[in-house]
């Protein structure tokens, strides 16, 4: 059995903190955690699950403080956690059984990333992340915001999930971070340039958000995920300018990259809803439905349009064309995702209705 270091970064995480210890405090072999400034009770609340607790003095970079706390880990594989994450029951077995199991050659060990879900439970939106490495191998962080673990070797992909449950926090940080290092004159990476048009997104500065992923794929250096990503935000931003025919221009731009992706046909197929095409649109989600994510996907997934969504909007084009049992056929496979949703179950209602007519 390998023997894990947890290593974390916080900062005022009291309210989470305990919740995410309580989760891998039996899993891990040794909890490291590095503070960058503290002015709550975190501490307090830590120090009931290790002594291991290093003080790091902000400096604006978060790679630097994960790469001070993977410094201080000391057994065989270092899994790295944000105290707003936790590990639920199912994926505790997992990771037990990943410990009692993992052959020592390999290298770092990638999970599901799970970021949001919905009122039943069901994942919305994931990616994958590297989360379990070789101690020795010595691998670093990189990236003063947004940062990422560079690994390479024998690298294994597994089912675990890690569940990102944030409270409060502030949405403001980063794009201060980015703000100050631009106002200093600094050269941003591809990267830098995709994560902060990210940003300036959540806090809707689109023109400014338009530019930076302009420049990010001008560069021709972005990673396929990001590029495909990049796409989609700029399709957001020209629509919420009102500029139709970019919006198209960059949905379509994505296929550039890689083969469709079922977040864009949806993307294409709404966009014939709304100027009542309903054969388009049909054409578009039919597509959707027939996708499956390939290999191990890395990028962000929006599991709705891989799923549920493309079916109840094949329902609603169907049932605009009067052809109802089309439409119930739809519904119901809408359905086998979402059992109790309240459109889904209501059109059941609507089109059973509509059917007995027609047949009586």
């Amino acid at each position: 059995m390998i023997t894990i270091s947890l290593c974390m970064i916080v900062k005022n995480e009291s309210a989470t903190i305990g919740r995410c210890l309580d989760s891998v405090r039996d899993l891990v072999d040794e909890i490291v955690i590095v503070d960058t400034g503290s002015d709550d009770d975190t501490q307090n609340i830590v120090r009931q699950y290790t002594d291991n607790i290093f003080d790091f003095a902000w400096v604006e970079d978060f790679a630097a403080a994960r790469n001070f706390a993977f410094s201080h880990a000391s057994q065989e594989y270092i899994l790295w956690l944000d105290a707003d994450d936790v590990v639920l029951d199912t994926d505790r077995q997992k990771l037990l059984q990943l410990k009692e199991t993992l052959d020592p050659s390999v290298d770092a060990v990638s999970m599901h990333y799970y970021l949001a879900r919905d009122s039943a439970g069901n994942v919305i939106s994931s990616l994958r992340r590297n989360r379990l490495v070789k101690r020795v191998n010595g691998f670093q962080w990189y990236g003063a915001v947004h940062e990422y673990l560079a690994v390479s070797g024998h690298i294994i992909t597994s089912d675990i999930g890690i569940t990102h449950n944030p409270r409060n926090h502030d949405v403001d940080r980063n794009l201060r971070i980015y703000e100050r290092r631009l106002a200093a004159g600094e050269a941003f990476t591809p990267r830098d340039l995709f994560y902060y048009a990210n940003e300036c997104v959540d806090h809707q500065y689109y023109e400014k958000a338009i530019e930076y992923y302009l420049r990010f794929l001008n560069s021709g250096q972005g990673w396929v995920e990001d590029n495909i990503a990049a796409c989609g935000k700029l399709a957001d931003c020209y629509n919420n300018l009102g500029d139709a025919i970019r919006a198209w221009k960059y949905t379509l731009k994505s296929f550039q990259y890689d083969t469709p992706r079922a977040e864009f046909c949806c993307r294409l197929g709404y966009s014939f809803m709304q100027q009542n095409e309903w054969h388009k649109a049909i054409f578009w989600y039919k597509l959707a439905t027939k996708l499956k994510p390939h290999g191990e996907h890395w990028g962000l997934i929006n599991h709705s349009c891989w799923t549920w969504l493309p079916q109840l909007q094949l329902c609603v084009c169907y049932d605009r064309l009067g052809e109802y049992n089309l439409a119930y056929q739809h519904n119901e496979l809408a359905r086998a995702y979402r059992p109790n949703d309240e459109q889904i179950l209501h059109n059941k209602k609507y089109l059973e209705s509509v059917i007995n007519k027609q047949v009586t």
